[in-house]
């Protein structure tokens, strides 16, 4: 596996990101009983802030943003006295990239931020919010191991199964995202948020991609999602579905109401067991990212699910 590292510089100066990096190490071709095929690695940015003694928030990014998505929710979930750790997926901000799109399965993922979650960090009474790939591979994490987990928020997201259709319009968008020849990160991330987001913004978005050759992951990610039953990850998540089925502590759904991605996505969520009676809400005035748009309330949703649980 030929693996490229963005230069450290790429990462100076970013607005409303202060934060130190913390690193790890996961094997980069993860064999099915944990163990790892080779002894080759991949090293995996977080963001760890907060008390290290309270219960951890896991903050989840998706397509294709990094970390960097949570810089308006990580101080007012800090001040509220709570661990946030924020992890960037292999492919993506400061972890390290693979270059070959052939490099990425979904599986990877999943075994790439489970290795970081259980075997290096050792979360236990953890809170995962996931928007976009952020749920589609930390439902996957909180399903192998929930025990370790308190509760999930999850919003702009799912778990397919590839047995609904996908649209016309994400269909087109997998083939985008694999063959055009400009495929500008923080051009899309601009478009997708309600938000007019500054250049300077934007430019940190493009941070981790000097040139395309870092940006397989960004281009193959939208192709891994499960699309019909066949798919080799179609069966995981139908288990992980039956996790979830079992799991009776608290679901938060925070949808977006502009997201014509995921609209309507928290309808596959609400009858768990552990949605019920819970204040799920709908975000007005977010779009896709809706962290981007309305970084603060989401941030203060979550502080309010969790104080009714007494954290």
């Amino acid at each position: 596996m030929d693996i490229l590292r963005t230069p450290d510089e790429q990462f100076n100066d970013l607005p409303d990101w202060p934060y130190e990096p913390n690193y790890v190490e996961v094997p980069a071709e993860p064999g099915s009983a944990g163990e790892s095929d080779s002894d080759q690695t991949l090293r995996v940015h977080y963001i760890d802030e907060g008390p290290a003694d309270a219960a951890p928030i896991l903050l989840m990014h998706g397509e294709p943003s990094w970390g960097y998505l949570y810089r308006h929710m990580i101080p007012p979930l800090v001040a509220a006295g709570h661990r946030v750790v924020v992890p960037d997926q292999v492919g993506f901000g400061r972890s390290d990239k693979p270059a070959a799109q052939s490099d990425y399965s979904y599986a990877r993922h999943v075994a790439w931020m489970s290795s970081l979650v259980y075997d290096h960090l050792d979360l236990s009474n953890a809170t995962m919010f996931g928007q976009d790939w952020g749920g589609l591979i930390g439902l996957r994490v909180v399903t192998g191991a929930p025990e370790r987990f308190a509760s999930f928020v999850v919003a702009n997201t799912g778990l397919p199964t590839g047995d609904m259709p996908l649209t016309e319009a994400f269909l087109n968008w997998q083939e985008f995202s694999r063959t055009t020849p400009d495929f500008t990160v923080g051009a899309f991330i601009n478009a997708a948020s309600l938000s007019d987001l500054s250049p300077e913004v934007v430019a940190a978005y493009d941070a981790p991609y000097p040139d395309d050759s870092y940006k397989a992951g960004a281009r193959i990610w939208p192709s891994l999602v499960p699309t019909s039953p066949d798919d080799p990850e179609a069966g995981p998540n139908k288990a992980a579905w039956d996790v979830l089925q079992a799991f009776d502590k608290p679901i938060l759904c925070c949808f977006s109401d502009s997201d014509p991605v995921t609209k309507g996505g928290e309808r596959a969520f609400l009858p768990l067991p552990g949605a019920q009676g819970q204040p799920h809400t709908t975000v007005e005035g977010g779009g896709h990212f809706l962290q981007e748009d309305k970084g603060p309330e989401v941030a203060q949703l979550i502080i309010d699910f969790l104080a009714a649980q007494g954290a």
